[in-house]
């Protein structure tokens, strides 16, 4: 099963979001800003095993829109889901294999997304 990143430098979001994703995913990783998770990618067993990234918008150091070039830069596939409000330029988001949600929508919905991008991560 693959490995789900989660990119949130809130601890309580971090943990509500892992807690939930965990209910549906056996792999969930969580790094606490941009510069982690670039790290994690560098690892070459975590790399290999990943399958979704899932980032907030606002992060310290990268913007949302850096983060997710410099992860497709390196790994171009790699699916994206990335949360929001929606007013925040969800175009800047409209590349392959990069989903935006708003951070409000219902925890099923996020589910059902990470899922979606999981399994066209596969193909």
């Amino acid at each position: 099963m693959a490995t789900i990143l989660l990119v949130d430098d809130d601890p309580l979001q971090a943990f509500a979001r892992k807690s939930i994703l965990g209910k549906r995913f056996k792999n969930v990783q969580r790094a606490a800003d941009a510069a982690e998770a670039l790290c994690l990618l560098e690892q070459p067993q975590f790399a290999q095993e990943l399958g979704l990234v899932i980032s907030g918008l606002h992060m310290p150091g990268l913007s949302g829109p850096q983060f997710v070039a410099e992860l497709h830069a390196r790994r171009p596939k790699l699916p994206v889901l990335v949360l929001g409000s929606l007013d925040e330029a969800p175009a800047d988001y409209a590349a392959e294999g990069v989903s935006f949600l708003a951070r409000t929508a219902p925890s099923e919905e996020m589910l059902t997304v990470a899922s979606r991008l999981l399994a066209k991560g596969r193909e």
